[in-house]
Order: structure tokens, then sequence, then C-alpha cells
């Protein structure tokens, strides 16, 4: 039996150990078949042939409360993700556009925004606001915290936040060098901590390629979300767009590498739901990056092409698509509310 025989024999046992996840990260692409298929077959085996497709729209917009304004100037962002959001600064212009957000029927809504220089998202001001509307609307509230102190976390659970999206990195080096933050890897893990203890549903990111580009140390935030009793019902994968006009240079992902991640985290996490999030490279490598993805085993993926679905459908004749108007971190107690609506697809043309 040759090394890459033996290799997947440990898979489709359920005997894998990290060094054998570490040796996934190695294979040529000729060689990852086999792998993508027993991930694939994993997932429906224990999920069934359901793809969800979710796309935001208008009625689950995402706020920046900090407006286009970060102090931590990363690599990879320096704040041109803010641009995309929807700038309100005010808490009681906050509370009149959620309510009028609800009154048009809206889903929910992301509560974002820059970092302040500790990596923290200034949202302590807001969150008497946010309690207020939980109270009188509907409305799924998924905020996006950085590195949260105690208060933070008690006071998001105290007012009914339902889900944080928090984007786990176990690299001491993205953390220096991307990020640009005095912050080390007990910091993340405090966070997580002070989450946990008030019972917060946490949903794992993780960026793929964020050191330049390159598979770096995304097996070690993979081990740490396994280790430290998250036990996350879903896990949201985004991967690196590379920046224009940054100091260093990045390099674009690899589709095949993001989907070695997806299949890792399907083998690693088999009941957890898998979803290709909005942040991923454009242009012609969007849709060899959804396929490959599909391939290794995701539930969910936001903003897909037209042209992935159509493809899947010839490759997997099975399979099945159910449509949201939300972000893809919303947990399944809340797809009733957010299931799309014929209005909602007219205008996908992705």
């Amino acid at each position: 039996m040759n090394n890459h025989k033996r290799l997947l024999n440990k898979f489709e046992l359920g005997t894998q150990t990290w060094s054998d996840y570490n040796e996934i990260l190695k294979l040529d692409t000729k060689d990852l078949q086999p792998f993508f298929e027993l991930a694939y077959n994993l997932k429906n085996r224990n999920f069934g042939n359901l793809l969800k497709i979710y796309i935001p729209n208008k009625r689950f917009p995402a706020i920046s409360i900090t407006g286009s304004e970060c102090s931590l100037h990363c690599e990879h962002c320096n704040k041109k993700y803010l641009d995309g959001m929807k700038p309100i600064l005010d808490n009681n212009e906050l509370k009149r556009y959620l309510m009028e957000l609800h009154n048009k029927d809206g889903v929910g809504v992301l509560l974002s925004g820059g970092c302040l220089p500790d990596g923290s998202v200034p949202l302590l001001n807001y969150l008497d606001s946010i309690k207020e509307i939980k109270e009188k609307t509907s409305l799924i509230i998924n905020t996006h915290t950085g590195i949260l102190n105690e208060e933070t976390a008690r006071k998001l659970a105290e007012v009914g936040v339902d889900i944080v999206s928090f984007d786990i990195n176990m690299d001491e080096e993205i953390i220096k060098d991307i990020y640009h933050l005095d912050k080390d890897l007990e910091d993340y893990k405090r966070a997580i901590g002070y989450m946990q203890k008030y019972g917060i549903n946490i949903v794992p990111h993780i960026c793929i390629g964020l050191y330049y580009g390159k598979l770096h140390k995304e097996l070690e935030s993979i081990k740490f979300i396994k280790e430290s009793g998250l036990n996350p019902s879903l896990i949201v994968l985004i991967a690196l767009i590379p920046p224009k006009n940054a100091k260093e240079n990045f390099t674009r992902p690899k589709p095949v590498d993001i989907a070695k991640i997806v299949s890792i985290i399907r083998f690693a996490f088999p009941n957890s739901e898998i979803s290709l999030g909005c942040m991923r490279p454009r242009g012609n490598v969007k849709i060899e990056i959804e396929k490959y993805a599909i391939k290794a085993g995701i539930n969910r993926i936001e903003i897909p092409s037209k042209n992935t679905l159509k493809w899947a459908k010839e490759l997997y004749p099975n399979i099945n698509y159910n449509f949201f108007s939300a972000c893809c971190a919303i947990p399944n107690e809340f797809e009733k509310l957010a299931l799309s609506k014929d209005s909602d697809l007219k205008n996908y043309q992705k």
C-alpha cells in the first residue's frame, strides 16, 4: 500500500491524527480527488444533499458603527471593507434604522465596524439600543466584536445578541505583520473564554491565505477550535482577496488550497456545517473556488455564481438548493425567518 492509499485508509476509518491533516496540505492536486470525494460523501451522510445559498441583499445589511474609520490599517483590508457597509454613528439613528428595517420585512443585520488600537470593535455604547430592538422585533443580530473584554461579552449576552462572528487566528505572525496588533494568542483565547463564560453563540471564521496569500497556520486555528470546547454548529471560511497597493506582495490563495482546508474541517468536524463566506477572490477564479469548495464538503455558500449552481446540479443531480436572504453565519433556528422571497431572487445575477 503506497503512502497516499495508507493516508486515505486512515480517513476512511476515522483514525486520522493532526499530522495526517498536515499531510493533506502537502498533497498534489492529482492526489486529492479521493479525499474530496470522501469529504463530500461524509457531508451527504450527515446533512443530506442540500446546499444552502445565502444572498444578504437589502433585507440583511451590514452596518459600520465607526463609519470608514479603523485604527489598525491591516495589510489585507486597510479600511476598504468598511466602505461597503452603511455608516451609522449614533444610537438613535441605529434604533431608527433597525425599526425601519423591521417594518420593511428585514431579516437581520451585521453590526460591525473598524477596530480600536486594542483590536476591539467599540460596540459597548450601542448595546442598549440592540436590547430594545431585540425586545420589539424579530431581527437577527450578528456582530463583529474583534478582541473583546469581559464587560462587552457579558453585555452582548445580556442584550440578546444572536451571533458573534469571531475571526479565529492562531498565528502570531499574522497578528504582528498583517493586523499590526500588540497582542498575542492568549488574547484571542481569553476573548473566546469570555464569550463561552456567558453562553454566547460563537460562529468561528477562518480566513484562508491571510498570511500573504499562502497557507500558513490555518491548521493551528482548526486545532484550537477543536480543543477549545467551542463545538460549533457552523464554521465559516473566507479567503484572502489580495489587496492593491499593499507594502508587501500578496498572492491569491489557490482554489485547491481553499478546498484542502474545507476538507480538513469536514473531517475534523463531521457534524458541523461549513460555509464559504462572502469574502473570497472574485473574477475568473471565483467559480473555480466555489466548485472546489462544493466538492470538498461545504453546506453553505454566500452569493455563488449561477454557473456554479448549474455545474453542481449537473455533477450531483440529487443536489437541492435553499435560498436565504441573510448572511451565511445565521444559526439553523432562524432559517424560516430568512427564507428568500421571489422578489429577493429576481435580481440575483451573480
